[in-house]
C-alpha cells in the first residue's frame, strides 16, 4: 500500500545522515510508536544513509536484547512492511546502559556517537528524543549541555525532541523552557504534540488557504460558533497516578485542543515558513484573555465519570480505578467556552470539549455557520432547517463533510439537511501516515512547523492556569456523568442561544 508521506516527500526533502538517541528506550512509547514509525519511513526510503539509533536506558541489556524486543514490537505495532524493514535495519540499532543523572554515561554516549560518525558517516548530526517521564527531563537536559552534546558545530546539527506534558502549569513550563534554553537554541527544540502530525489536522491549513471558497466565510460575520471535540470511550487505562495530577484539562485541552484551535482561528501566515505559521498561532492564544473565577463559573463545565456501560460493557467509575482517590475531584470531562478577542472572531465563540468514557471515540472540528437572515418558506421551515456545518473529522474516519439544505423530492416544498463527503481513504487510495512518522521525519529535517514554540506553550498554560484557579476557588466537585454518555447535562447548557453539542 502506498504511503502518502512517501509520495509527498520522496522527491522534495531528504534528511541528512544522523544518529537518533532515544532516552527511555525500553519504554512503551519506543516500542509502540517510535521504532515502528521509523521502520515505516525506512520501508518508504525516507531515512537517510547511515541512519542509526542508540537506545539509552537503565536496564542491563545487550544490543541483542534490545533488537529482540524491537523485533517483536515492530511486528506487533508496525505491520508487515515495517517488520521487513527492521530485519534489514536491525544492525543499526544499539543499546547503551546508563542512568539519566550519571555524567559517565553521557561520556560513553559521546564516545560512541563519535565512533558512529566514522563507522556510519553520520557527520556529527544528532537527534535526542526524551521518551521518559517528565521528572527525568531536567537531568537529561543538564547532562546534554555539560557534556557538550547539545552544541552545534559548523555543518552539523544537534536537536532535542521533548514529549508532552511540557510542564504541569505555567511556572513549571517556564522553568523547563529555561532549562532547555541553557543547552539548546530555540531552532534546536522540538516540543512534540502528536495531534499536529495527524494528516487531517494539517489539512485545516490547506482547506482554509488553498481554497478560495472557504476563507472569505471564515470569520464572525458568517460563522455562528465552532465546536472542537476530542472524545474517548476508554477510561484512564491504568494511569491513575498520572491522571490524578493532570486531569483532562492538562492532559488534552492545554495541548491538543488549543493547538488545533489555533490552526482553525489563525490569520493567513505571510509564508509557509515555520515561524510565520507559529507567529499566527501565538497571536490567537494572546487574544484569549485569562479567565476570572466568575468567568470560569460561567464558561466552563467539568465532570467525572461514574459507573456505566460503554459499547455494551459494564465499566467502573473513575473513583473505582486503580490509584485514584475515593474522594477524587479530578475532572475526566471538561467543556470550555473561549472567546478570541480579535477582529476576525470577536462575536464567534469557540467551544472545546474533551472527555474520557464518553459514548464513542471521535475527534472532530465543526464549523457552524449562521442561518440565513430571512427564509422565504415560513417559520415552520425555519424551525426545522439545520444550519450549515463544515465538519473536519480527525479520527477515526478521516475526512471532511459539508452539511447544507436541499429540497426533498415531491410536490411539497420541504428542506432537509444533506451532506457532501470527502474521505481520505477513498480519495487517495491509501491510509494516512501515522503522526509520528511525519514528526520524526520533520525533526530530522529541522522543520519546526508542526512543533510547539516556547511562547505557544507558555500562553496555553496561562489560559489553563486561570481555569484551574477558578475551579479551585469555587471549591466544588466535578459534576457526575454516567460512563457511555456524552458527559454532564450542563455541558449542553454551556453553549446557550439554542445551540447543542453534536452527537457524532
Amino acid at each position: 500500500m502506498t504511503n502518502p508521506l512517501a509520495d509527498e516527500l520522496t522527491t522534495t526533502r531528504r534528511p541528512r545522515p544522523c544518529v537518533l538517541v532515544i532516552f527511555g528506550a525500553t519504554g512503551d512509547l519506543t516500542h509502540r510508536k517510535l521504532v515502528p514509525s521509523l521502520m515505516r519511513l525506512a520501508h518508504d526510503g525516507l531515512l537517510p544513509p547511515g541512519f542509526s539509533v542508540i537506545g539509552f536506558a537503565r536496564r542491563p541489556w545487550s544490543n541483542e536484547d534490545f533488537r529482540r524486543g524491537l523485533t517483536e514490537a515492530v511486528a506487533r505495532h508496525g505491520g508487515d512492511e515495517a517488520a521487513i524493514a527492521f530485519t534489514q535495519q536491525a544492525r543499526s540499532f544499539e543499546f547503551l546502559q546508563g542512568t539519566f543523572d550519571d555524567a559517565e554515561s553521557y561520556a560513553r554516549l559521546k564516545s560512541r556517537l563519535e565512533e558512529l560518525d566514522v563507522e556510519r558517516d553520520t557527520s556529527g548530526n544528532r537527534v535526542f528524543y526524551l521518551a521518559t517521564p517528565p521528572s527525568s527531563y531536567a537531568a537529561i537536559l543538564a547532562h546534554l549541555e555539560s557534556s557538550g552534546l547539545s552544541a552545534e558545530r559548523e555543518h552539523t546539527f544537534a536537536r532535542v525532541i521533548v514529549e508532552k506534558p511540557f510542564g504541569h502549569d505555567f511556572a513549571s513550563a517556564r522553568a523547563l523552557n529555561q532549562q532547555v534554553a541553557r543547552g539548546f537554541r530555540e531552532h534546536q527544540v522540538f516540543r512534540i504534540d502528536h495531534y499536529l502530525g495527524k494528516e487531517t489536522v494539517q489539512n485545516i491549513v490547506a482547506l482554509r488557504f488553498a481554497n478560495g471558497i472557504f476563507e472569505p466565510l471564515w470569520n464572525e460575520k458568517f460563522v455562528d460558533h465552532v465546536q472542537i471535540t476530542v472524545a474517548e470511550s476508554i477510561g484512564i487505562e491504568g494511569r491513575g497516578k498520572y491522571f490524578e495530577e493532570s486531569g483532562i484539562i492538562r492532559d488534552m485541552i492545554q495541548n491538543h485542543l488549543l493547538q488545533v484551535m489555533t490552526l482553525v482561528a489563525m490569520e493567513p501566515p505571510v509564508s509557509s515558513d515555520a515561524n510565520a505559521i507559529r507567529d499566527e498561532k501565538v497571536k490567537v492564544l494572546r487574544a484569549i484573555r485569562s479567565l476570572t473565577p466568575e468567568a470560569v463559573a460561567q464558561r466552563t463545565v467539568r465532570g467525572q465519570y461514574g459507573r456505566g456501560f460503554v459499547q455494551g460493557r459494564d465499566v467502573p467509575g473513575y473513583r473505582e480505578e486503580p490509584d485514584v482517590a475515593q474522594d477524587s475531584r479530578t475532572e475526566t470531562y471538561a467543556a470550555i467556552r473561549i472567546n478570541v478577542d480579535n477582529w476576525r472572531w470577536a462575536n464567534t465563540p469557540f467551544f472545546l470539549r474533551a472527555g474520557k468514557r464518553l459514548a464513542r471515540r471521535v475527534t472532530e472540528i465543526a464549523i457552524h455557520f449562521k442561518r440565513p437572515p430571512h427564509l422565504l418558506y415560513g417559520n415552520v421551515h425555519r424551525r426545522s432547517l439545520e444550519s450549515n456545518v463544515l465538519l473536519i473529522r480527525v479520527q477515526p474516519d478521516e475526512g471532511i463533510s459539508l452539511r447544507f439544505g436541499a429540497k426533498v423530492p415531491g410536490p411539497d416544498f420541504k428542506i432537509r439537511g444533506v451532506r457532501m463527503d470527502f474521505d481520505y481513504g477513498s480519495a487517495f487510495g491509501s491510509q494516512t501516515a501515522d503522526a509520528y512518522e511525519r514528526l520524526l521525519l520533520d525533526a530530522m529535517l529541522g522543520d519546526t512547523t508542526l512543533f510547539a514554540r516556547r511562547d505557544e506553550v507558555e500562553e496555553a498554560w496561562r489560559i489553563v492556569d486561570s481555569i484551574v484557579a477558578g475551579w479551585s476557588a469555587a471549591g466544588s466537585a466535578p459534576l457526575a456523568y454516567e460512563a457511555g454518555t456524552w458527559g454532564p447535562d450542563a455541558g449542553d447548557a454551556l453553549l446557550g442561544d439554542g445551540r447543542t453539542w453534536r452527537r457524532p
